[in-house]
């Protein structure tokens, strides 16, 4: 795979939960960090006094393929659009810059069901190692499905 300077990443899903319930969820970033992560993420925390509550929020974790700290925070949310964005505070493993932003929309016929946005845009160090490069962005390309599958469980 040809690793792109700037790569953009869209996903898209459809998850059996209503809105709330999966907004309740996803506001909390370390829980999305546990589910689209699993044992891939370790050492998984707030950080600076950071908390589900409170935006801006720092939180740190591990990447357990290459033991590569990230560091992120919560730096933005809208709690009636059900949207949060996220930030690397700190380049990470080839990663010099992350945004992102998760998206939970209503599904007008079934209100019952919701859509999961995210988007995502990773720029890449000049002098990043490209398999660490593709691993990660392996990762995030199943990350949208885990969140899927997890509501999908209950």
């Amino acid at each position: 795979m040809a690793i792109q300077r700037k790569h953009t990443m869209y996903d898209s899903t459809i998850i059996d939960a209503t809105p709330d319930a999966v907004w309740a969820v996803v506001r909390d970033a370390l829980k999305v960090v546990a589910i689209v992560s699993g044992d891939g993420a370790k050492n998984v925390g707030w950080a600076e006094g950071g908390s589900a509550e409170r935006v801006p929020a720092r939180y740190d974790f591990t990447l357990a393929f290459n033991d590569g700290l990230v560091q992120q925070e919560v730096a933005g949310r809208d709690e009636v659009l059900r949207s949060q964005s996220y930030r690397a505070i700190a380049p990470a493993t080839g990663v010099d810059a992350y945004v992102a932003t998760i998206r939970i929309r209503e599904i007008t016929n079934d209100p019952s069901r919701c859509f999961f946005d995210w988007t995502r845009e990773l720029t890449i160090a000049e002098d990043a190692d490209t398999e660490v490069v593709e691993t990660i962005i392996s990762l995030m390309a199943k990350q949208a499905d885990s969140m899927r599958d997890h509501f999908a469980q209950k």
